[in-house]
């Protein structure tokens, strides 16, 4: 099952950062492959139900998950449906020397063998793309000049 972690150091606030994260609906404005998505019921001020779409090539698949959100520390997203047999990611927010350390999890499996082989191959490069994608969002949206003071 692929599996991804990964920490970073982004030169902006942790309201920033967790804000670019937490705004789901504006995801395929910036996110490779992804090509819809939208709200489908807000079940608190910090828990929704999200239907995503995800394109490549000929591949066209949706699911659905719970986003559980920590304001400026953490999001949890919980796999409800879809073509997946396991999904799990989480993003993890903390003060770090010049911005905000941001941590990366992503491990999933699909119930399509065929599928699982595809995506496998393409897994490495993927994981690289959306990580890259949110840092040229931070920085069209907050500017590339740190906004954050060094201690």
């Amino acid at each position: 099952m692929p599996t991804h972690r990964e920490t970073r150091v982004l030169p902006y606030t942790l309201e920033q950062v967790y804000g670019l994260v937490a705004d789901v609906e504006r995801y395929p404005e910036f996110l490779p492959w992804c090509v819809a998505s939208r709200i489908r019921r807000r079940e608190s001020p910090t828990s929704f139900t999200a239907d995503l779409a995800v394109g490549f090539k000929m591949v066209r698949e949706r699911f659905a998950s719970r986003i559980t959100l920590k304001p400026v520390e953490a999001i949890t997203v919980e796999y409800l449906d879809g073509p997946f047999a396991h999904l799990t990611n989480e993003w993890n927010f903390a003060p770090a020397a010049g911005g905000t350390a941001v941590t990366f999890f992503l491990s999933f499996e699909f119930k399509s063998k065929l599928l699982q082989a595809l995506i496998g191959m393409l897994f490495e490069e993927a994981v690289r793309r959306m990580v890259s994608a949110f840092e040229a969002r931070a920085a069209k949206i907050y500017g590339t000049a740190s906004v954050v003071k060094p201690s």
